[in-house]
């Protein structure tokens, strides 16, 4: 019965970092703020303002989660210490694999809320817009990039995110050429943003007869969704729409109507483009958030005169300017040249599992802030 008393010793170390947690949540101003919005929410005019409403709403609830994803910390290490104690008043040998695999889940569920109390930026709690873009290298590059886009979908299915195709530009033979997706959920953009910048594979080509070891390149950008009511002019006059047929073979990626937009702005030189809603009006809608996201990423930067301001790190889609690279030949591993976080368990991390790269950045930015405040 000694590894009862192990697991006992274990939830005794978890509970000061589960307090932490709480203290990082901040729960006491949550809990003014839920007191606050829900007074809004019982006014007589409540509900003339629809989208104001529902904005309203939505924090409410974001707020409630927050303060039961820490309940639920204490509930968890409670009902583990309790079949603990069972088990040991029973003598009970017959628990072992329920607690081992309950603190297995707390000791996960842990770390994905401490992640959580290590986002603090202006646009952390956004939805985030990924665009992906094939580098130089034909086929092989297009193809990566569509091995990208299927990671991060289904990063964004594992953690109960919607995603919304927002235009798909098929590759010639294989992949593709671009795309960009909105993934929407509380704090989308706050763990995405470690993704933003070149991504480097290395592996044997399955376009390569001669079976040849190929590196390939491929950019991820990432925005954060930009709401209506931040502060972004737009005059009618810096913009050039265009609406077109969407091309490719796209299948299900696509609306092959006349409905596809794609917005200039003349001033930088931004282009967004929106194919995939059921109307010219929608994909406007979504094609302008793109450009407003772009933009307010160039005023944080207030650097009005380059397009490559929004680029963040990722610089030239080539050799050296890589964040992390994903090896599959002659070994297997996927590392991070900037936290130098590595995984060798190259199909889990293509299948989604990048949290581990998510929270070493995080981590890394955390550390790097309080040195600021330090100096």
């Amino acid at each position: 019965m000694l590894q009862f008393e192990e697991y006992q010793q274990r939830l005794r170390t978890l509970r000061p970092e589960i307090e932490e947690i709480g203290a990082a949540l901040d729960l006491e101003t949550v809990e003014r703020e839920i007191t606050k919005l829900e007074e809004q929410s019982a006014a007589a005019d409540f509900w003339t303002d629809l989208d104001r409403s529902q904005k309203v709403l939505q924090r409410i609830k974001q707020l409630k989660d927050r303060k039961q994803i820490y309940k639920s910390l204490l509930d968890e290490a409670d009902e583990l210490e309790t079949l603990c104690e069972l088990a040991l008043e029973e003598d009970d040998e017959s628990l072992d694999g329920d607690v081992r695999s309950g603190m297995a889940q707390l000791e996960k569920h842990i770390e994905e809320v401490r992640m959580q109390t290590l986002l603090s930026g202006e646009y952390d709690r956004n939805n985030a817009i990924l665009s992906f873009h094939a580098g130089a290298g034909g086929t092989e590059a297009q193809d990566w990039a569509a091995m990208l886009y299927r990671m991060y979908t289904h990063w964004a299915e594992r953690h109960g995110y919607k995603y919304r195709i927002l235009n798909y530009l098929d590759g010639e033979e294989a992949g593709m050429k671009s795309a960009d997706i909105i993934i929407e959920g509380e704090n989308a953009f706050g763990f995405l943003k470690s993704e933003n910048g070149v991504h480097r594979l290395v592996r044997i080509s399955p376009f390569d007869a001669s079976g040849r070891r190929h590196t390939s390149f491929a950019a991820v950008e990432v925005m954060p969704e930009i709401s209506d009511d931040m502060s972004v002019d737009i005059r009618e006059e810096d913009i050039k729409v265009d609406t077109y047929r969407s091309s490719g073979a796209g299948g299900q990626h696509v609306n092959k109507t006349e409905s596809a937009i794609r917005i200039t702005h003349i001033p930088t030189g931004i282009v967004v483009s929106c194919q995939n809603e059921r109307s010219q009006v929608q994909n406007r809608a979504y094609a302008m958030r793109m450009l407003m996201s772009k933009l307010m990423e160039i005023k944080e930067r207030e650097h009005y005169d380059k397009i490559e301001d929004i680029k963040g790190e990722q610089k030239k889609i080539e050799w050296g300017s890589q964040i992390r690279s994903y090896v599959f030949m002659p070994y297997t591993l996927a590392k991070d040249h900037r936290t130098g976080f590595e995984n060798g368990n190259i199909n889990a991390v293509m299948d989604g599992d990048i949290d581990g790269f998510i929270s070493a950045y995080l981590k890394m930015n955390a550390i790097k802030k309080n040195e600021v405040k330090q100096d």
